[in-house]
Parts: C-alpha cells; sequence; structure tokens
C-alpha cells in the first residue's frame, strides 16, 4: 500500500522536493510508460528520497487510473508520497458533483495537485469564463478535498507571463487557493520563457505580498529551467518541481538530477535522505532505462562525460589535486571521474589514465614517453581509446614491460592465418565463412565455422579453435559490435573503426580495432578481447576491470 502521510519523511516539510516524471516527463515525445514502467519509476524515485511523486491524471487517461489503483496494492513508499493531478470543477459544475475531482478523491493519493490558469488571457479566452468565476472554481475545489481530508498543492499555470500582463489577477488566483486551504502555491513557468533574475525577482514580490508558501514549476525553453528552479529556491520558494532528467514536453522540465545537485552541493540543503546524493548517477540512468532512451553523456552531475577529462593541461592539475579541475568530488553523486586518452593526451593525461587502469608508469618516464608518442600516432591513424579502455590497457602494459616481451608471459594463442568467405546461395540465403590457424597450448590448430556475417564467422571459428584449451572462453560473449567509417586522407580510401564489447558475465570490456577492411579491423578488436580476458585470468583475485 501508499504511505498516507507526509509527516514522518526523513527530511519532514521544510522543502519539498516533487517529481513529476509519470506526469509531466510523460509528456516527452518517445516517451509511453506501461502501468509496470510506471510502478518502477515510482520505486526508484522513493529510493532517492524525493518527497512527492505526482503519478498522474486519474480519471482522464485510463492507465493513470489503473496505476493508482495497483500502486495502493503494490508500492510502499519509504520517502515519498504518491500525488493525484487534476484541474478544478467546470464553471457549471460543484466541486462535490464533478466527475474528474471526484476521481482524484477515488485514487486514493493522499496529495492533490490542481491546476488553475492565472494568466487573465487564458482565462478570458481558453476558459471563456470571468476572473471571479475562475477564482471561485479554485477556491471551491480546493475547499472541497481539504474537507475530505487531502492535501492540496495549487499549479497556477502561465503565472509568471499572466503576472507580467495583469498582476493583480495572477494574484487573485493565489489568494482563491489559499482561502480554499492550499498548502503550496507553485508558480509555473509554463512556455519555459522566464530568465533566473528576472524569475527570482517575481518570486520574492509574490512571496511578499502573499504570504504564502511558494513553489516552482520550469519548462526549459530557454535552456534556464534548472539556473530558474534553483534561483526560485534562493528567492524563497521551499517547494520544487522536477522530472527525471529534464524529461518533458517541448524542450522539458527542470531536471531533477541537476536541481538536486546544485541544491545539495552548492546550497548545502538537506533535500535528501542521508545518502541519497550519492545515489543521483544510478537512479538517473535507471529511469533512462526504463524511459528506453540513451542516458545523456554530458549531463550535469550525472553523465558519464560529467567529470571526464581530455586536454593535457586539466589532467596535469588534476594530478596534483582532482578538485583543480573537478567541481565537486564525483563520487559524492555517485559519478566517477575520467581521463580520456586521445590525441590531445599530454604525459599526466596518460599517467592517470594508467593509474585509473592499474598500470603504474610514474616510476617509468621512458615507458610514459613511448606510450604517449604511441597513443598519438594510432589516434591519428582513426584510433580511439577513450571508449576502449581494455585496448589502451594492453598497449600500457606492453610498453611497460618494454618491447620485446608481450603483456603476458606468453600469448593465449598465435595467429597462423585466417580467411573469410561469402557464399551467396541460389535460394538468395547468404552464408560467410571462416576458417582460421592459430597456434595454442603448443598446438597447430585449424578451424571452420559459419555465421551470418564475416564477422560473426570468423569469432565462431576462433572460438572452435580456442575452446579446447581455454577453460575460460565459454564465459565469454560478445556483447556489443559497433563500427564507424571514418574518412580517409587525399588519396586515400576509407578507414573502418569497430568497437567491440565483451562481457564474461561479470564484468564488461571494450576493445578496438583499425583498419580499412572492416574484417581485419574487427579481427584486432576480437583479438584484444581474448587476450584482455587471458591476462585478467592470471592477476589476483580483486585487481581492477576495464569497463
Amino acid at each position: 500500500m501508499t504511505r498516507t502521510e507526509p509527516a514522518g519523511t526523513p527530511l519532514g516539510d521544510d522543502f519539498h522536493l516533487y517529481d513529476t516524471t509519470l506526469r509531466d516527463g510523460a509528456q516527452r515525445e518517445g516517451i509511453s510508460y506501461s502501468v509496470t514502467d510506471k510502478l518502477a519509476v515510482a520505486r526508484l524515485l522513493d529510493e532517492l528520497g524525493v518527497g512527492f511523486i505526482e503519478g498522474g491524471w486519474p480519471g482522464a487517461l485510463p492507465k493513470d487510473t489503473e496505476f493508482f489503483a495497483r500502486a495502493a496494492e503494490e508500492l510502499l513508499l519509504k520517502h515519498a508520497v504518491l500525488v493525484a493531478f487534476g484541474s478544478t470543477r467546470k464553471a457549471d459544475v460543484a466541486a462535490a458533483d464533478d466527475a474528474q475531482v471526484r476521481a482524484l478523491l477515488d485514487s486514493g493519493a493522499p496529495v492533490v495537485t490542481l491546476v488553475a490558469k492565472s494568466d487573465r488571457r487564458h482565462i478570458e479566452r481558453a476558459l471563456r469564463v470571468d476572473v471571479d468565476t475562475a477564482c471561485a472554481m479554485v477556491r471551491d475545489t480546493v475547499s472541497f478535498l481539504v474537507g475530505e481530508g487531502r492535501r492540496v498543492f495549487l499549479d497556477a499555470e502561465h503565472f509568471f507571463d499572466g503576472y507580467a500582463h495583469d498582476p493583480d489577477t495572477a494574484l487573485r488566483v493565489l489568494d482563491a487557493a489559499g482561502e480554499g486551504g492550499a498548502d503550496v502555491a507553485v508558480l509555473c513557468d509554463t512556455n519555459g520563457g522566464q530568465l533566473p533574475l528576472g524569475l527570482a525577482e517575481t518570486v520574492r514580490e509574490v512571496a511578499a505580498r502573499t504570504g504564502l508558501r511558494l513553489g516552482i514549476h520550469c519548462q526549459d525553453d530557454t535552456s534556464c529551467a534548472v539556473a530558474n528552479s534553483v534561483a526560485a529556491v534562493q528567492a524563497g520558494a521551499t517547494h520544487v518541481q522536477c522530472t527525471a532528467n529534464g524529461y518533458g514536453e517541448r524542450a522539458g522540465n527542470a531536471d531533477l538530477f541537476a536541481v538536486t545537485g546544485n541544491l545539495v552541493t552548492k546550497l548545502g540543503m538537506e533535500v535528501l535522505p542521508t545518502g541519497g546524493a550519492a545515489e543521483l548517477t544510478r537512479v538517473s540512468h535507471a529511469l533512462a532505462e526504463i524511459a528506453n532512451i540513451a542516458p545523456d553523456t554530458h549531463q550535469a552531475y550525472v553523465g558519464a562525460s560529467a567529470f571526464a577529462h581530455k586536454a593535457g593541461l586539466h589532467a596535469s592539475a588534476i594530478k596534483v589535486d582532482p578538485l583543480l579541475y573537478n567541481h565537486i568530488d564525483p563520487t559524492s553523486v555517485g559519478n566517477d571521474m575520467r581521463v580520456l586518452v586521445t590525441e590531445m593526451a599530454g604525459r599526466a593525461s596518460l599517467e592517470l589514465k594508467g593509474r585509473e587502469l592499474g598500470v603504474d608508469l610514474a616510476g617509468q618516464p621512458g615507458a610514459l614517453t613511448s606510450a604517449v608518442d604511441k597513443v598519438k600516432r594510432l589516434e591519428a591513424r582513426g584510433w580511439s581509446f577513450e571508449a576502449a579502455d581494455a585496448s589502451l590497457e594492453l598497449l600500457l602494459r606492453r610498453e611497460v614491460q618494454g618491447p620485446d616481451r608481450d603483456v603476458l608471459d606468453e600469448p593465449p594463442f598465435v595467429l597462423e592465418s585466417y580467411r573469410v568467405v561469402l557464399d551467396h546461395r541460389a535460394d538468395g540465403e547468404v552464408i560467410s565463412e571462416a576458417t582460421v590457424k592459430v597456434h595454442v597450448g603448443g598446438e597447430r590448430v585449424i578451424a571452420t565455422a559459419e555465421g551470418n556475417g564475416p564477422v560473426h564467422a570468423l569469432d565462431a571459428a576462433l572460438r572452435k579453435a580456442l575452446s579446447p584449451h581455454l577453460s575460460w572462453l565459454d564465459t565469454v560473449e560478445l556483447a556489443d559490435y559497433k563500427v564507424r567509417i571514418l574518412p580517409g586522407h587525399p588519396g586515400t580510401d576509407a578507414v573502418t573503426r569497430v568497437l567491440v564489447e565483451t562481457s564474461d558475465g561479470q564484468c564488461e570490456w571494450t576493445t578496438v580495432g583499425v583498419h580499412e577492411n572492416i574484417v581485419e579491423a574487427s579481427w584486432l578488436a576480437l583479438c584484444d578481447a581474448l587476450v584482455h580476458k587471458a591476462m585478467r585470468q592470471r592477476q589476483p583475485a580483486g585487481s581492477s576491470v576495464s569497463r
């Protein structure tokens, strides 16, 4: 069952972190949550520690009605309170007799958020009523729901535009909500057109003129939703509405994770339970998976690149003190610092990356210089190591151990040759066949296999040859395969870059291969993947693993 009282949450009621992913966020193009999805999202948001979860609009959308019914049986919320969203009564119907208002009660949600127009132009042109009637609709609906034991928040739609056009009307709508017993008047930048300084000034004015508890709801049409939300809090708002990863209609909403990150790390506000901030990255990525949207790698605080450094100048400073080029400790929000190794890398970048991969280059200046030179040459030819840590680790280990020794005491196998042929049959079926000749375990082995493409066939033939000799090979599988065609230099052919992600069921690692021929590029990446696994098999338990 759902919690029915906001009291008892770890943070009390002084500040509201309010999430509307399941309602406003679901309006993003490309998102379509099932009821099961919505329940999973609610659980994750509760784990994070948000105070209020807006579950949808019961009575207006059958899926949302079902969500609240199932939530009553299936959700046991530890931190959050479930909120039903809806509109005020119709102009010509009493609140008690309005079917949509009744649906809000029937949802069983202990909190109801009502949306009401606060811009005189919308009241007269869209609702087609006068301001007195619009205020009565707000007052009556809030009063009725409060009388039925519900806590009520009011979303004042188009508030900032309406306040700029006719401040008295906008304030009358808020006053009507307060007279009806609403706990919070939420000022909505519905069109997303506000800028932080002006918005903050309006929040301060409204707080002084009404004395009401104020909230903020910002859209991101000017890319200022996060900044506007934080500015509103600094101006006195104690209730902030956000969506996971900024999902929402048009350009989206204020990003829950960026807003929370700013409130916690910059303003020192305890808006999450103890330890909650360290869950920001995990929950962000989990919610992206449910939405079936790739996580934004450059998202503030929680993106994979939020604390990634490529320039050599940055890396040199980070070597002295990581906070010289990081605005916070990445682990405080559950993220990690990464040093990217590319053609821009210098000695400090590679030394830091080596440390991350478990390769000590600090005391080997010759190896470090050689590794830097090799990375720069390979990157110039199309190799990319920033997404292929396993291949980079092998390169570094080869340099550390010297040019006359391999990465291992002995390689897991040595290639003699391989061949791939394509068979286009009369019935239209296309089959690839690969033959490999390798030396493994003191034997010369020849193996042939078919596949649904040249790379698949080559992988199958290699596995067939090596399986009797490498006991761990059965646990290793190709998890992902990416191909990019790179333009060649003038007078040369295009270059193919292949990234192979491999898994053994416990961890994943990525390798890269580059060649004019896609099969050879794939072969190089496949070989690195197996060599990396063989190397890890020989290392003590607890050693770091590239991911």
